[in-house]
């Protein structure tokens, strides 16, 4: 078990998408468990593209206000890792290096630069390790919570 683990935009995206149950009872017990506990870790890029992934197109999963409303309360409930020259020469690099897309690598450079071990994503290859930062998907068959509680 890890002590931080970095939650990229689908998992907060599926909290509140009830068009996937599935996936959104999934993603909403997956914070329950790391937000009071202080393992879970977010990003400025990650709550960016939760702002535009959930209030996009001709029916948004969130109003701008309630979009608002949650970025407001992940200010000040999670730990969250500022954008830096650094991470993106650091994505950069991954897209050079291990053919990442850069959105995705800037998500793992952000990992790897604040020393966090494990990033809980379904748009990575699960499972893979790199540099020192492993891919979870949260919503695979096979993820057990209970591990990660």
């Amino acid at each position: 078990m890890t002590d931080a683990i970095l939650i990229d935009t689908n998992v907060l995206v599926y909290a509140h998408d009830r068009g996937e149950p599935v996936k959104q009872r999934q993603a909403i017990e997956t914070l329950a468990i790391l937000q009071p506990t202080g393992r879970g870790r977010l990003s400025v890029q990650t709550l960016a593209e939760f702002v535009r992934a959930a209030t996009k197109g001709r029916t948004p999963i969130l109003t701008v206000e309630q979009a608002y409303q949650q970025i407001a309360y992940f200010s000040r409930m999670w730990a969250i890792f500022d954008l830096t020259p650094l991470i993106v020469l650091e994505a950069v690099r991954g897209v050079r290096d291990y053919k990442l897309a850069y959105w995705d690598a800037q998500i793992w450079a952000t990992a790897r630069l604040n020393q966090i071990p494990v990033v809980f994503s379904e748009d990575f290859n699960v499972g893979a390790d790199l540099e020192g930062v492993r891919f979870v998907n949260p919503f695979a068959l096979d993820f057990a919570l209970a591990a990660w509680a």
